[in-house]
């Protein structure tokens, strides 16, 4: 079954056509790459699939079901988005543990969230007092596990990294490609991880695509300069 289906998407951006008759799919516990030049779409790609931006035609399933224009979140039980700038992403005003504790009370309940929370911490790597930390008092790798603590809090389906490791250092990104892979498999977990590094995906993708002038393309019908690069 597929987790993730992209159907014939289109996006403008005034009279410039950014993504031109986009589809794929993702299966269940599949980790698709998605890499292309910075300013190429990816970004306004993975902004489409969440539902925070509208695309001009097409459509997006998940889990089967249609959400191209659907206003309600419920979704987001499914799919769970991991960001660039972490610290960008949490609250500055609050701590951790209430970030990472939120979508669990909105979607699955607020029973012993103090231990699940706590639990989430250990499973990423980091203490379980960080809890009580506020973003700016841990480092970026540090809160980019907190940001992937929050994301696998409510079991999603899948879960869209956009260049969620490129504000790391080399030794952290490493770090943060093996916990995302690691939590993949054991969660089956599918994932679609977008980037602008093609050596990151050697790593982490089941399967590449290259968005390439506006279109997806597999690597071997690529001229994307780094494809030579990949062997």
């Amino acid at each position: 079954m597929s987790i993730l289906e992209v159907k014939h998407v289109k996006k403008f951006f005034e009279s410039k056509l950014v993504l031109n008759d986009i589809n794929f799919s993702i299966n269940a516990g599949e980790i698709l790459g998605i890499v292309g030049l910075s300013g190429g779409g990816k970004s306004t790609l993975a902004k489409i699939i969440a539902r925070l931006i509208d695309c001009d035609a097409g459509q997006i399933f998940l889990c089967g079901k249609d959400i191209t224009h659907e206003k309600s979140t419920d979704f987001y039980k499914n799919m769970q988005m991991i960001f660039q700038m972490p610290e960008d992403s949490f609250n500055p005003r609050q701590k951790l543990g209430k970030s990472i504790a939120e979508p669990i009370k909105n979607f699955l309940g607020g029973e012993n969230l103090q231990k699940r929370v706590e639990n989430l911490l250990i499973e990423v790597g980091l203490p379980k007092n960080y809890a009580n930390r506020y973003p700016r008092e841990v480092s970026g790798g540090e809160c980019q596990r907190a940001a992937i603590a929050r994301a696998i809090s409510v079991n999603p389906k899948l879960l869209i990294c956009d260049e969620a490791t490129s504000a790391l250092d080399v030794t952290i990104q490493a770090q943060i490609i093996a916990l995302i892979k690691k939590l993949c498999v054991e969660r089956n977990i599918s994932c679609l991880f977008i980037t602008h590094d093609l050596s990151i995906l050697k790593k982490i993708a089941n399967r590449v695509l290259v968005l390439e002038s506006g279109q997806l393309k597999t690597l071997e019908k690529s001229n994307f300069k780094e494809v030579l690069q990949w062997n």
